[in-house]
């Protein structure tokens, strides 16, 4: 079985990222996003953070304040931007899949090695991106590579309580018996594939 490289993956997935946010306007950031209670603005913030916590561990910084809600300041959406270099740039490094993650937003005490670390960085990308996407009335389309790569990863999340838990990084997943494999990942991730229609 291939490995899959997941630096590439990732950083398709954020490039795509990339392209849908820099297409907002200042109006935009207000509007709801399917993470529930974040309006565009806060979905970038949190984005904008996970960029810079996973590049930080990428480097064996397990500073978990690297981790604290950052704000984007007079220009939100130049800020994203700009975050979202600097990952692909800290992923880009020789070695970087290789090399042992300490994640403090997932736990003080736990360690990955970086091709699984990077893999969890590379479906919120692709579910942040559709979050994104939905936001601002848009579609979004990736490769079958990623698409592949995306609901193998998807499937290894947990279910069930631990979703329900303060703070999980996912909602319940939402039965959906669609063709379209964008659809069954997100539901599976917890968005209704629908949204904003209920």
């Amino acid at each position: 079985m291939p490995t899959v490289d997941y630096i590439a993956l990732d950083a398709e997935a954020v490039r795509t990222s990339m392209e849908l946010v820099a297409t907002a306007t200042e109006a935009d950031l207000a509007k709801p996003t399917p993470c529930r209670a974040w309006t565009l603005y806060g979905l970038l913030a949190h984005m904008a953070t996970q960029h810079y916590g996973f590049a930080a561990a990428s480097r064996g910084e397990a500073d978990p304040t690297i981790w604290k809600l950052r704000d984007l300041g007079d220009d939100p959406v130049k800020a994203y931007v700009e975050s979202a270099e600097h990952v692909l740039d800290a992923f880009a490094q020789p070695g970087v899949a290789d090399r042992t993650f300490s994640l403090a937003e997932f736990s003080p005490n736990t360690s990955f090695p970086g091709s699984q670390a990077i893999s969890f960085h590379f479906i919120d990308y692709v579910v942040h991106s559709w979050d994104v996407a939905k936001s601002l009335g848009r579609s979004v389309t990736f490769s079958p590579a990623i698409l592949e790569a995306a609901t193998t990863v998807a499937q290894v999340v947990p279910t069930g309580d631990v979703r329900r838990a303060a703070g999980a990084a996912f909602a319940m997943d939402i039965p959906w018996t669609g063709d379209a494999p964008l659809d069954r990942i997100v539901a599976y991730l917890g968005r209704n594939p629908n949204w904003p229609v209920s």
